[in-house]
């Protein structure tokens, strides 16, 4: 069968995660993408392999804008700057792109990882750590540190969790950001 003329695997990933961003990343499959393009299942097949694919690739897009936007909050940033920077770049990319976001969350497989944006993430995060003068292995447990704390708050926020109590959750935010770059600026802590 020969491709539908106008559709490609980018096109399609594209669609497919602004679809993420209005019915939810699980929710996304090749059957949805196919309705809103009006077309049979099956000729998006000579474009994606299956929605695992869809996903994949939507994951991919999303850790290639977060990237992206994060690179251009931390050019010429250090310290606590930097980590603000980065922090609301998660958050307000969460925010915009909820179904990106979750995307950027999905499990890909080591090669696919590695050949994707991650790795700029990383990198980055532990361009940003320079500033807290870090060696490894606390580094390592730092970046992993940022990325939960970055990623629980967003969750939660997210789901409404913050949404039945005072004070404001960006006041929250504020103070968190402060609470890590006090603990980074004193690390490692005490055993």
């Amino acid at each position: 069968m020969a491709p539908r003329v106008g559709l490609t695997a980018e096109r399609l990933t594209v669609a497919g995660a602004e679809l993420a961003d209005e019915v939810g990343f699980d929710q996304v499959t090749v059957s949805e993408l196919a309705r809103r393009f009006d077309v049979k299942v099956a000729s998006l097949y000579s474009h994606l392999k299956n929605s695992h694919d869809l996903k994949t690739r939507i994951a991919l897009l999303a850790l290639e804008e977060l990237a992206d936007r994060a690179a251009d909050a931390l050019a010429g940033r250090a310290g606590k700057d930097a980590l603000v920077a980065l922090a609301n770049v998660y958050r307000d990319y969460a925010r915009e792109h909820p179904g990106r976001y979750a995307a950027a969350q999905y499990r890909l497989d080591p090669e696919t990882a590695m050949a994707g944006a991650g790795v700029r993430h990383s990198r980055m995060t532990r361009a940003l750590l320079r500033g807290y003068d870090l060696d490894e292995p606390d580094q390592t447990h730092a970046v992993r540190l940022l990325g939960s704390v970055f990623h629980g708050y967003v969750s939660i926020e997210m789901g409404g969790g913050f949404d039945h109590s005072a004070p404001d959750t960006q006041e929250t935010w504020s103070r968190v950001l402060d609470a890590l770059d006090v603990l980074l600026r004193t690390w490692p802590p005490a055993p």
